[in-house]
This record gives structure tokens, C-alpha cells and sequence, in this order.
């Protein structure tokens, strides 16, 4: 099936790039990258929260069907890894919003944010309001990192200066998503499950990994590893590659240190094979390069009289190899393969677009391989058009999860 007309075109009305800093700096990565085997094993994450870790609200809200509950913590990341989380991102900030009169139990969901949400008011229209209304069903909104009050003071708008940052990001929200779960039971509520819409389904599949507990899980257009929504979907576009591509050649320690750090999914991540080949040959005709800079890194004989880091930034082969080790990193961090598998995956529903540019679903591990035993409901057209009409389809994945956990454990409070 083709990609839809409105991803592409929606993602070619902005011009903002990514990553313009570049992958980051290589402790950071290194530190990362070591970090991700501790979260990425549910065992060793067990004691890593404490069941009483500080929560506070400073702030409620009376509404005529709710109250709204503004909170905040202190990310445990910081503790774990000093320094790596920006000094705006290390308090963590979540609104909870909760019904006057609940209909049955007392349910919450957990909504992440999707890219470029910002703050709260978009999850709380959008998802919780009507989640009261229709459903008589709680919604804790968390913050991400490098977004709304989180934001670094540097950072352009949703644009992520770093490649690095997007990892911290994920390792943040899986280790505060266990805080805010925790405090959720100790404070008496129940069924409780979790919920994100693109960006946020990525990063709710990824805290429910280290959940020590069967859990409903609903990532809405959203799949099995974030390497292909950077490598050969249309966001791939507003990757700043030449940045990327001169940091890879002058700085021999990606190449040389990094690189042997990454488990891959167990893969070697330079031999891709003919897929990978042509998914590349496909991301350069997506980004327009011109014959000339084709023919710059392919033609040797334009090295003649260069400086030797001009020369590195040239050689033949750096394009593909930059996509490459971005494609190892992302896979690293992002791969549900390379995390624990959800207690019992029959309580995940996925909702995915069919046409979905975003988040390509080709030459990549399908979450039912995965995760054998979960759902996947999917929607006609693109990952705009899903996301812009079909949040009540959302919604309801949400209700018939919760039903089918009530259903399956009753009696696990």
C-alpha cells in the first residue's frame, strides 16, 4: 500500500530542521547507551523506584465535571545518569485530571506526548476531557522532556538539537512513567494503563516494558523502532544530514568507540543488505539531493588538493554510512526487541494507519513478532489524517483495553 499524499505534503509545509547540533556528545551516547541495558531488562529495573517516591500537587483546579491536578517530581534519570537530562528538563511536570463521579472503578490512563505537544492543552482537549464524559475515566498528562516547561532555552520550537536528546527522552519517561504508576497505586486508583499518539506511542510502549505488572497498553499510530521514522519516512527529510555527516567523518570515535557499544538487535548495522540499499537510494530521491552532490561523494577525483577533513566529509561512502549508524542508534535505544516483552501483551492494542508515511512499517520487525498475542487495528489513510479525525477511535482502543484487563484481573489491585 502507498503513504499518504497529506503526510508528505504536511511534512514538506515545515521547514524546521532536526537534530542541527548534531548526534550529540560521544559520552553522552556511550553513557546512554550503557544505561539501556539496565532499563531495557524488566529484572533489573525492579528496585531502581522506589514505591514511595516523592510526588507533590501544588496546584488544583475546579471544573464543573473535574478537578485538575498540577504535580511535578524530580526525574529519577538525574540520579541514575547526573547531568545528561538539560537543567530545565530535570523537574518533571504532569497535570491529572479526575472526574467528579467516577462510573465504575477508578480508572487512569497515562497519555505521553506526541511530537510538538507542548505542555498540556492539546492531550487534555483532545483525549482526557472527552475520556470524563464518555468514559468516567481519569488521564495523568506527563510532560516530556525538552517540551513545554522542559524546554531547553537553545532548542528551536520541537526541533530536538541533538540525536542524543531523543534517547534521554525515552529513558526519562520510561523511569518517570514507574514513578507516576507507583504513585498511582498508592494511591488507591485502578485499572490503570497508558496511552501516546505517534511519538507518544513509542514512548509508552516503552515504559510499559519495564512495568513489573500485566498493564493495558494503546500506542496510536506508532510501531516497532523509531530507526525508520528518521531513515526512510518522511520526517527523514528534516534531518540536518550534513551535520550529521561531517560530525561521523571528523570525529573518529562514533565510528570507532560508539559503534561497538550498539547491540543492534543482535545485526551488524553496516550490512544492511539489498532492503536497506534501496530504502537509502529511496531516502535520497526523498530528500532532492542533486546530481552534483551525488556526484561529490561518488567522484573521487573532486578530493584532488582538499584538506584531509574536507576529504573524510567526501569520501564515497558517508552518506549511506551516517544513515547507517543513525538507523544502529535509533535501533539501540528504540527497538522493543531490545526491551523486556509487556507481562501479557493480549492487553495491548495497537491502532496504526495504513498509510502511514511517518512511521514506515516496511523492512522492520512488526510488534505481533515481537509481541506475540497483541492487537493491531488499523485505519484507512495517513498518519495526519488519523490523527486529526480519529481520536475517538483512539478512545475507544482505550476503553476496550480497560474492559479487557477488568475482564481478565479482577482482583489485581
Amino acid at each position: 500500500m502507498g503513504v499518504s499524499r497529506l503526510d508528505v505534503f504536511y511534512r514538506r509545509l515545515l521547514l524546521s530542521k532536526l537534530f542541527i547540533g548534531g548526534w550529540g556528545k560521544p559520552e553522552d551516547l556511550k553513557r546512554i547507551f550503557e544505561f539501556r541495558k539496565i532499563i531495557g531488562d524488566r529484572e533489573r529495573c525492579r528496585s531502581l523506584v522506589p514505591k514511595d517516591y516523592p510526588v507533590h500537587i501544588n496546584k488544583t483546579e475546579e471544573h464543573i465535571d473535574c478537578h485538575i491536578h498540577n504535580g511535578f517530581f524530580i526525574s529519577p534519570l538525574e540520579h541514575f545518569v547526573p547531568g545528561i537530562l538539560p537543567p530545565e528538563a530535570v523537574k518533571a511536570r504532569f497535570q491529572f485530571i479526575v472526574p467528579k463521579r467516577w462510573q465504575k472503578n477508578r480508572p487512569v490512563c497515562i497519555h505521553l506526548a506526541g511530537t510538538g505537544d507542548h505542555f498540556f492543552w492539546r492531550r487534555r482537549t483532545l483525549m482526557a476531557r472527552p475520556m470524563i464524559k464518555e468514559a468516567g475515566m481519569a488521564s495523568l498528562l506527563l510532560e516530556n522532556p525538552y517540551y513545554g516547561y522542559r524546554k531547553p532555552k537553545d532548542q528551536l520550537r520541537s526541533c530536538l538539537k541533538n540525536v542524543s536528546d531523543l534517547l534521554v527522552m525515552g529513558g526519562a519517561l520510561i523511569l518517570e512513567s514507574t514513578v507516576l504508576l507507583r504513585w498511582l497505586e498508592r494511591e488507591g486508583y485502578w485499572p490503570l494503563g497508558m496511552t501516546g499518539i505517534s511519538m507518544g506511542g513509542y514512548m509508552a510502549s516503552l515504559a510499559v516494558t519495564n512495568w513489573p505488572k500485566p498493564i493495558p497498553l494503546i500506542p496510536c499510530l506508532s510501531w516497532s523502532t523509531a530507526s525508520s521514522v528518521f531513515t526512510t519516512g518522511v520526517l527523514s527529510k528534516a534531518v540536518n544530514w550534513k551535520e550529521l555527516e561531517k560530525q561521523y567523518a571528523i570525529n573518529s570515535v562514533y565510528e570507532e568507540e560508539i559503534i561497538k557499544l550498539l547491540d543492534y538487535c543482535g545485526a551488524d548495522s553496516f550490512k544492511m543488505g539489498p532492503d536497506f540499499s534501496k530504502n537509502v537510494d529511496s531516502l535520497e530521491h526523498l530528500l532532492g539531493l542533486s546530481g552534483d552532490y551525488r556526484g561529490s561523494l561518488h567522484d573521487n577525483n573532486t578530493l584532488q588538493g582538499k584538506k584531509t577533513d574536507l576529504a573524510k566529509c567526501c569520501r564515497p561512502s558517508l552518506h549511506r554510512e551516517s544513515i547507517s549508524f543513525m538507523k544502529a542508534v535509533m535501533d539501540e535505544c528504540t527497538h522493543m526487541a531490545n526491551f523486556s516483552v509487556p507481562v501479557d501483551t493480549s492487553l495491548i492494542v495497537v491502532v496504526q494507519a495504513k498509510e502511514d508515511a511517518y512511521i514506515p512499517r516496511t523492512g522492520v520487525l512488526s510488534l505481533q513478532e515481537i509481541w506475540p498475542g497483541c492487537e493491531v487495528r488499523y485505519l484507512n489513510g495517513g498518519h495526519i489524517s488519523a490523527y486529526l479525525f480519529k481520536q475517538n477511535v483512539f478512545r475507544r482502543a482505550i476503553y476496550d483495553t480497560f474492559d479487557r484487563f477488568c475482564l481478565k484481573y479482577p482482583n489485581l489491585h
